[in-house]
């Protein structure tokens, strides 16, 4: 007997590798949408465990146990998570960074480089022009915008 009689005859373990795969992936992302995959795919080898044969009630059951832990419980966890006392977001890690200004800033808007990526930007004071090649930091993250402030030692 091969691998792949063996493996037709325990389809079981094809949705258990399925859900080990989604939760190594999960460790990488750290996004709860894998694993809430993989839960779905252990509910899937549960099934495929009592009735083998039924390979679109695995199917079935898999997708509807996925989709409602990315539904209800995903959610959930995210809100607990970044709750939790010391949770900084991507962008809050922003507050206080340095930078340069790629193009002139001011209140009509401009761009920075933070971290090396760019970033839309326009000045704390509507009345302040922050001229390019300024270095900034950043006062706030405000959408997709950074407002920010020249650096104390380049302020006029």
């Amino acid at each position: 007997m091969n691998l792949l009689d063996w493996l037709g005859d325990h389809v079981w373990a094809i949705w258990l590798a399925l859900a080990l795969l989604l939760g190594i992936a999960e460790i990488l992302s750290l996004d709860l949408v894998l694993i809430m995959l993989a839960v779905g795919a252990l509910a899937g080898a549960g099934v495929a465990v009592v009735a083998p044969d039924l390979w679109w009630l695995q199917i079935g059951v898999a997708t509807a146990v996925s989709l409602i832990t990315l539904l209800l419980l995903r959610p959930t966890l995210l809100e607990r998570v970044r709750n939790m006392p010391g949770y900084r977001s991507s962008t809050d890690r922003l507050l206080g960074a340095s930078g340069v200004a790629v193009s002139a800033i001011d209140k009509a808007g401009g761009e920075v480089k933070l971290d090396g990526i760019s970033w839309s930007a326009r000045p704390y004071d509507s009345s302040m022009v922050i001229e390019a090649g300024t270095e900034i930091e950043v006062y706030e993250i405000d959408g997709a915008t950074a407002v920010v402030y020249p650096k104390h030692d380049q302020l006029p």
